[in-house]
């Protein structure tokens, strides 16, 4: 295997070709992995690169039943043990794969987020809902593109949906009760950062009720068109998205929140590791993020390279 720097590990086969010919173009070397067919012997002690690159999406679940999400952690635990630097690692990882943890982890920091109750249990759903209060949407621990994620308005609509069992679940069955926050102008906002700094941010809107607010190109097919344009946050949400980065332990990734429009309180609901950037970057931003991504990449190379 020729040695290289860097090394990605990604599971949808077209999200990325911008992000590997932004690369190509500055001439870095790297090695790209598919999660697809990949295994692992634990008593190896090869690594693919001093510094890998995590490209795993909660979504991936939509798009095959064996799905990554959990063998990731485990495979960049092990790199990690090995010595590796895995950006967005295995801790990183673990937080995007739970919105309860997110939240969680919002709380601590002192922001205010949607109400929520965690549940294991479908038994449990009422009585969570009960301290919630209705409207509310139930949610799936691990979503991805607005999946696992539905609206009730009354007791008797979600007893309904659990008699015929449709209310959503999650695939490590866990699943939230959730306060539904009618946002400002049908707005949420995307805070994109790099490095735990802030990089850029979208206003996102869409007509109806969708909770598919995903900015990327790849996420556009079979649903309501949404509408971005670049925003500039107050300082001190472009403050409070940092801090959550950075304590999530994201190398690059969204931090979300909405205007509550019954109080116009900024409420955090959404920390995502994989930041496919916006379409039609030019149109929306006036730049290309991969740019600036890969002039960052190199710069961990060259600093993975000092401390080893």
């Amino acid at each position: 295997m020729v040695p290289v720097d860097l090394a990605i590990f990604y599971e949808h086969p077209e999200w990325f070709k911008p992000l590997f010919a932004a690369l190509e173009r500055a001439g870095i070397q790297y090695r790209a992995i598919p999660a697809v067919g990949h295994v692992f012997d634990p008593s190896a002690t090869a690594l693919p690169a001093p510094l890998i690159f995590n490209r795993i999406a909660m979504s991936s679940f939509l798009r095959q039943a064996e799905h990554p999400i959990f063998y990731a952690q485990s495979l960049f635990a092990h790199w990690e043990g090995l010595g590796a630097r895995v950006l967005n690692g295995s801790g990183a990882l673990a937080l995007d794969a739970s919105k309860a943890r997110q939240l969680a982890l919002i709380h601590r920091l002192g922001f205010a987020a949607p109400a929520t109750r965690i549940v294991h249990a479908r038994d449990d759903l009422i009585s969570a809902a009960d301290t919630i209060g209705f409207p509310l949407v139930v949610k799936a621990d691990i979503g991805g593109a607005g999946a696992g994620i539905v609206r009730y308005d009354s007791a008797a609509e979600l007893r309904e949906a659990l008699a015929s069992n449709t209310v959503p679940s999650s695939i490590n069955g866990v699943t939230l009760v959730q306060d539904y926050v009618p946002r400002r102008a049908g707005r949420i906002t995307r805070v994109e950062t790099l490095g735990g700094r802030y990089l850029y941010a979208l206003d996102i809107e869409t007509d109806g009720d969708t909770f598919d607010l995903c900015p990327a190109d790849a996420c556009a097919v079979g649903r309501p068109p949404v509408r971005m344009v670049r925003t500039d946050p107050s300082p001190d949400l472009v403050a409070a998205s940092e801090r959550i980065a950075q304590a999530a332990g994201l190398d690059i990734g969204g931090v979300e929140y909405l205007i509550d429009d019954r109080d116009g309180v900024a409420r955090f609901y959404d920390v995502n590791a994989l930041s496919n950037f916006v379409a039609n970057p030019h149109d929306v931003l006036g730049w290309d993020p991969h740019d600036r991504l890969v002039d960052w990449l190199l710069g961990q190379i060259i600093i993975t390279r000092v401390e080893s």
